[in-house]
């Protein structure tokens, strides 16, 4: 009787040593940002984080981007792998990033079940406008060939036409 109480009592402890600590975060935040693209004309968040502790395959991250413009939150769902320790979030394209603004975003590491395994929850602040930024890309296609509706003739124009937030 002695046995299987001892074997039932192993058995539970190597069990409960195969769960994950609540204890330390999978990931940690590293970087966040508003990258400009003066070029192509637009701007995104990017967030960029490293992987603390390993995390079970199949587990996703979610990230929840407020909208400079208004309107609902943009979203962003990617695949965590086991063997990459780098993680970098960019939202889509986003317009009317105000200067000094707090943006907030949010974080979520998800087990292949659904389940919530981190919670992060942070801002983005931008120190310049998205006016500063063309109206139109400046170049197109593979070559960064100058924008035929920007440069006309092949010239650049006397003043560039910026960035407005559509209302």
């Amino acid at each position: 009787m002695k046995k299987a109480m001892i074997s039932a009592l192993l058995a539970a402890a190597v069990a409960a040593g195969c769960q994950r600590e609540s204890g330390r975060d999978p990931l940690e935040l590293t970087g966040k940002m508003f990258v400009f693209n003066y070029r192509l004309a637009y701007a995104t968040y990017m967030v960029t984080l490293n992987k603390t502790e390993p995390v079970p395959d199949g587990s996703t991250v979610v990230a929840t981007f407020e909208n400079p413009a208004g309107g609902n939150p943009l979203t962003l769902e990617r695949r965590l792998f086991p063997k990459l320790n780098k993680v970098v979030l960019e939202s889509p394209d986003i317009a009317c990033v105000k200067k000094q603004r707090p943006y907030a975003v949010t974080i979520e590491v998800k087990g292949p079940d659904g389940t919530s395994l981190q919670r992060l929850e942070t801002t983005v602040i931008s120190d310049i406008d998205q006016d500063v930024m063309p109206a139109k890309p400046l170049v197109e296609g593979p070559a960064y060939d100058k924008n035929p509706e920007v440069f006309k003739d092949g010239k650049a124009p006397a003043r560039f036409e910026t960035a407005t937030c559509p209302t």
